[in-house]
């Protein structure tokens, strides 16, 4: 198993625990909202969640912020830039960009958990200015162009 040190800040206001894979198989660690009072999220208002923590992520890796299926499945609750992204430079509170695609208001109570975090490697592009690309069978043909009608 690959393993990359992480280190949390956990606030004053932050969760009680760091965050933890709930099971051997999880690719993510659930983050929780680091809020003393319950936040109403109504139907199509988005808010910044705060999870109470900061990090330090080693160059060479980011963590991704991505929605919690169960709360998108049951109540439309989702990450509005899922994935969201935390650069290995920053050094602010993590935030949970939310939102309610739900046909109701949405309660999220003190410690629930909002989103998940997962670790990724990135790799650096190296870019090169070129007068030319090389052809291929689909070239431009865009947005639909590869779908069931058109093989």
């Amino acid at each position: 198993m690959n393993e990359v040190e992480i280190k949390i800040n956990i606030l004053d206001h932050g969760a009680k625990e760091l965050p933890k894979y709930e099971t051997s198989g999880s690719s993510g660690m659930d983050l929780k909202a680091a809020i003393n009072n319950p936040i109403i999220l109504k139907k199509n208002e988005r808010k910044i969640i705060p999870t109470g923590i900061k990090v330090e992520i080693p160059k060479g890796y980011e963590i991704q912020i991505r929605p919690r299926s169960g709360l998108a499945i049951k109540y439309g609750i989702t990450i509005l830039n899922s994935p969201g992204t935390i650069d290995s430079d920053y050094r602010g509170e993590i935030g949970i960009i939310t939102i309610n695609h739900g046909n109701e208001d949405f309660k999220i109570m003190p410690n629930d958990r909002i989103a998940q975090m997962v670790i990724a490697k990135i790799i650096y592009a190296k870019i090169s200015k070129v007068d030319k690309l090389s052809d291929t069978k689909r070239g431009s043909k865009g947005y639909g162009s590869t779908g069931k009608n058109n093989e």
